[in-house]
């Protein structure tokens, strides 16, 4: 089993996106049994919540429900738990290190855009203040990036 999380500010906008897309791309390979999905964020803002009512629309006009992912915090038991940290920003990525303890921990953590074929950043911008728009953004960028991760997946394991 590989182990995927997926890790934002509050857990309602860009990580649970992040899960979804990824889920889905994950299932639609015929990878259910072998990768499992999660999502979490660096602070409680919103433990227990939904994804945001915006990047839920925008899922759903996708054909990804993320109904069913609901907010909670990381905690240090994910840098052990997880094989792959993937953060949506430098901020996260920061604070994720700044609780590593080990190599093989620190070695977990990723920007999920590093995995993106089109990207010409390096973060995934937070839509929480902004137009509905940035969701779709968001979407567009979470998309590419799922896509290069599962191929990174198959390359670098026994898939």
């Amino acid at each position: 089993m590989i182990r995927v999380l997926f890790v934002c500010l509050g857990n309602i906008c860009r990580s649970p996106t992040a899960e979804g897309v990824f889920r889905h791309r994950v299932a639609e390979a015929g990878l259910s049994e072998i990768i499992e999905t999660d999502s979490a964020g660096t602070h409680g803002f919103h433990v227990g919540n939904p994804p945001d009512p915006r990047a839920e629309a925008a899922a759903s006009e996708r054909g990804i429900d993320l109904s069913d992912i609901r907010s909670r915090r990381f905690s240090q038991y994910d840098l052990a738990a997880f094989d792959y940290i993937l953060v949506m920003d430098d901020e996260n990525f920061a604070h994720l290190l700044g609780n590593a303890s080990t190599n093989e921990e620190r070695e977990r953590i990723h920007r999920l855009l590093d995995f993106a074929s089109n990207a010409t950043q390096r973060e995934v911008p937070d839509p929480y203040y902004g137009p509905a728009g940035g969701f779709d953004r968001v979407f567009d960028l979470i998309e590419d990036a799922s896509a290069g991760l599962l191929h990174h997946l198959r390359t670098h394991h026994t898939l």
